[in-house]
């Protein structure tokens, strides 16, 4: 239905607002105060924005009362009222920001939502707090005037399918005279938070940092402050104790978990500028999202400018706080911010900063730093393929599973090298478990080398680049030639040696006469001590486990794979042994194929065809042909 200017209209939510809803009414959270810091938190960003639109237009100020937030509890009305003097919103507005979710991704938030046993910690992450009221209230009602505009607007609904918009009563409006009001009609087990104790208690605990006066107006008694509306960050590290910073991660990011890293301090010189960041414990559910960006805040002499100004390499996006500049001109356009030089050196050497206090934590404090590692470690990654200047410390600075069955870091995996190993050894695939069957392991197994087993997809990308640390080059096994001659065997693998062996050149004559141009070469392997066959790519061109990944994303077609045979394995000594042009030749030949597509994690070109030359195999073999 088209609004008028004039007339109230009803209209539906949004279809997945109306689902989010359904959750919230029939909420089973046990965190239910999430909803006043939600609301204090939009509040605040009111006021952020009014403040810094008041600095090309100064009279959206005017004579009116400065930025602040207001808490009313009114036990006789069953009301909770949560109101700011910021920037407020006008019909269009309204419906926009309290009818959809522009947010993309917001299906899969609703399915994370309804599953999760910490919901408030999901709407916090996500944004969406103004629905969270709906825990604690039967109807809300929603009266608000943009700063600078005549007209004041009331929003409605009880959480069913629509809301109503309708120009403010003289009354609302007079009250409403710049900002938002919003009137929460609680549901009859919500009376605590009509308690002033129980308000004080949620503001402390969430929302004490706020840049902003919040102000609680009782019933009786005077109006007073109750948080203490300070930039935690421009204070010396000297007055903070944990819990300050606690709270104040909790306020900045919207969050319930504990931070397990913080970082703050005061940059002196050609810019200034205060650090105030935290490195959460705990990973949100869209950290992959393509749309997700960092939230690191920017502030200009305490005045909120943005929270999208790529403050952070995307590959620290998981980081949260705030940057505050002293030199920044106040006017300055988000368009501008991308290029602004003066931003640019800032964003280089926080990003510096971010990745210097990981070193020192995963050294000082490994606990903490596995934290993060566990849950931003694939994010990291992004970047030792994306960040040349700073690879060889994100290098440094990562954490790999290896055939040891530990969590290692390169400098201890270089520390216990081989005598004669001169590479470090990577492998590829998509669990830990299927890369420790994989036949390519075997003949680094039987020396005792390890091996890094890599899962993330992101591993794929940066493994397949010419990287080295500390003069050691980075070996995919699953690419390229091998050569391990001069690192013995174990004792128990010796005899493997002794094992006679098939003609090479013959052999690969037969299987490549069968194979054809399925493949672009056989050869004879120097990974494989059990296994009959292996696939692997050629020294150019990409690892086999980055064209696996490209080609579903249909980036290019895939190329024919080097086949690997053991010489030693009875399979490939039955094929030496055949007549060249038998029917077994090819079976047997496109058998080790097969087999080690299917090790590789693929299915064979044609899988009927690959059971019926199966079956054949077996009969032979029981004698049943």
């Amino acid at each position: 239905m088209t609004t008028t200017d004039t007339a109230a209209t009803t209209q539906p939510f949004q279809a997945e607002v109306s689902e989010l809803l359904n959750l919230m009414v029939h909420s089973v959270y046990s965190e239910t105060d999430i909803f006043l810091r939600e609301l204090i938190s939009n509040a605040s960003d009111a006021c952020d924005k009014l403040r810094y639109e008041a600095i090309a237009r100064p009279e959206l100020i005017g004579d009116g009362a400065p930025p602040k937030i207001s808490i009313v509890p009114d036990k006789k009305a069953n009301t909770l009222t949560v109101a700011d003097t910021g920037i407020g919103m006008d019909q269009k507005e309204l419906i926009d920001n309290l009818g959809t979710i522009a947010r993309s991704g917001t299906k899969a938030f609703v399915a994370r939502l309804s599953e999760a046993k910490d919901g408030a910690g999901l709407i916090g992450q996500f944004g969406v707090g103004f629905y969270s009221a709906f825990m604690v209230a039967e109807r809300i009602v929603v009266t608000s005037r943009r700063a600078g505009s005549s007209e004041a607007w009331t929003w409605s609904s009880s959480g069913g399918s629509g809301f109503e918009v309708a120009p403010a009563s003289e009354a609302d409006a007079r009250r409403v005279a710049r900002g938002t009001e919003i009137v929460l009609h609680l549901k009859s087990d919500a009376a605590k938070y009509l308690e002033t104790y129980e308000i004080e208690r949620i503001v402390g605990a969430y929302s004490d940092n706020i840049q902003f006066p919040i102000e609680l107006v009782p019933e009786e008694g005077e109006t007073r402050q109750i948080n203490s509306a300070s930039a935690l960050w421009q204070r010396p590290k000297s007055e903070l104790k944990p819990e300050d910073y606690a709270q104040a991660y909790k306020s900045i990011a919207n969050a319930f978990d504990e931070p397990a890293m913080t970082l703050h301090y005061r940059a002196e010189g050609r810019y200034s500028y205060a650090v105030l960041l935290f490195a959460p414990s705990t990973k949100p559910f869209d950290l992959f999202e393509p749309a997700r960006k960092g939230k690191v805040k920017l502030y200009v002499r305490r005045v909120f400018i943005t929270d999208d100004a790529d403050l952070l390499p995307a590959y620290l996006r998981f980081v949260r706080g705030v940057i505050d500049s002293e030199d920044l001109p106040l006017n300055i356009s988000r368009e501008m911010l991308q290029n602004n030089p003066q931003l640019v050196q800032i964003r280089k050497a926080v990003t510096t900063r971010v990745i210097t206090e990981l070193e020192q934590l995963a050294e000082k404090e490994p606990e903490n730093f596995d934290k993060i590692w566990d849950a931003y470690g694939a994010v990291i990654k992004e970047g030792i393929y994306e960040d040349f200047e700073r690879r060889e410390k994100l290098l440094a600075l990562s954490r790999f599973t290896t055939t040891t069955g530990e969590r290692r870091s390169l400098k201890q995996y270089v520390a216990d090298l081989k005598p004669n190993q001169t590479e470090i050894y990577v492998l590829v695939g998509d669990s830990i478990e299927r890369l420790k069957s994989n036949p390519r392991l075997e003949a680094a197994r039987a020396r005792g080398i390890e091996v890094l087993l890599l899962t993330d997809p992101v591993d794929a990308f940066w493994a397949s680049m010419q990287l080295n640390y500390e003069g050691k080059p980075l070996k995919s096994l699953s690419q390229g030639d091998l050569n391990f001659d001069l690192i013995p065997l174990l004792d128990e693998h010796t005899k493997d040696k002794t094992e006679p062996a098939a003609d090479e050149a013959a052999t690969i004559a037969l299987i490549k006469a069968s194979l054809g141009d399925r493949v672009d070469d056989v050869k004879a392997s120097t990974r494989l001590t059990t296994s009959a066959s292996c696939l692997v790519a050629g020294n150019q061109g990409p690892d086999r486990a980055l064209e696996r990944i490209l080609s579903q994303q249909a980036r290019g077609a895939r190329t024919k794979p080097i086949l690997e045979i053991n010489l030693r394995h009875p399979l490939v000594t039955a094929i030496a042994k055949t007549e060249a042009g038998s029917s077994k030749v090819d079976d047997l030949s496109l058998l080790l194929l097969e087999q080690a597509q299917i090790l590789d994690g693929e299915l064979p070109e044609d899988p009927a065809a690959f059971a019926a030359r199966l079956n054949r195999m077996v009969l032979l073999g029981v004698g049943a042909s």
